[in-house]
């Protein structure tokens, strides 16, 4: 199976985290789609979690989801289950696996080895401008987590060069985040700004690990703008280890 392993927590050891990839190649041209929001059928999707958790040799039924909406709320959990309306979880239980989709947003995936705190966000760029990340770091300190000791994975998602926006949306992200010049659309770099909310929420900038794959222009990724409703999505997902 086609899984990226965050290398920034490698040496964490109490901390497990992956990003599946489309896998396309080996699953048929639909791959492997864990979108519980998706045209997927739910026997079908069911079935790749289960592929999944048994590749990890992980408890598929505990595991905690978000039913996203492009907000910002976030919840504490300790029980596995689908959350409502939510984009962000954070837990403190051990083998309770923190599970975000996405297709062109970025699963942004927090832990504090340490204190023992793990989270797992959703954040296209509405969620990013209504500071979910900022907000998650905040609610994971209040867990104990201490941000300079946090690490952090950005998952895939959509390139700069292929995230062309209105200029109501442009006007959201500081400048410096907004390429105007050599587009005739704005273009923002949303996965620079969500490091620099990282940063300005007290992580250290070697404990960030920004991914460089871009899921619009590599079709070993989901990607929403490119698929448009026929996208799967891919599945970022963290847990402290039982």
């Amino acid at each position: 199976m086609d899984l990226i392993k965050p290398a920034v927590f490698n040496k964490e050891r109490n901390i497990e985290a992956v990003f599946t990839a489309s896998n396309r190649e080996k699953n048929n041209s639909e791959g492997l789609n864990f979108g519980i929001l998706t045209r997927g059928e739910n026997s079908v999707i069911t079935k790749n979690y289960q592929t999944l958790f048994q590749e990890l040799g992980w408890d598929q039924e505990k595991i905690a989801l978000a039913r996203q909406v492009h907000g910002a709320r976030i919840a504490l959990v300790d029980q596995p289950g689908i959350y409502e309306e939510t984009d962000g979880l954070i837990t403190t239980t051990p083998g309770l696996p923190l599970g975000i989709q996405v297709a062109d947003c970025a699963a942004v995936l927090v832990a504090d080895s340490e204190a023992k705190v793990v989270g797992a966000f959703h954040a296209g760029w509405r969620g990013a401008v209504d500071e979910i990340i900022p907000d998650g770091i905040e609610k994971m300190a209040a867990q104990n987590a201490r941000p300079e000791r946090c690490k952090a994975y950005i998952s895939p998602c959509i390139s700069q060069k292929h995230f062309e926006v209105g200029e109501e949306v442009a006007a959201q992200f500081p400048e410096e985040f907004c390429d105007r010049k050599n587009f005739k659309k704005p273009h923002v770099d949303l996965k620079s700004f969500i490091a620099h909310q990282l940063k300005m929420s007290g992580l250290i900038l070697e404990n960030i690990e920004v991914s460089d794959g871009c899921t619009f222009e590599n079709n070993r990724f989901f990607s929403f703008r490119r698929e448009r409703e026929s996208a799967g999505r891919m599945l970022g997902v963290i847990q402290i280890k039982p």
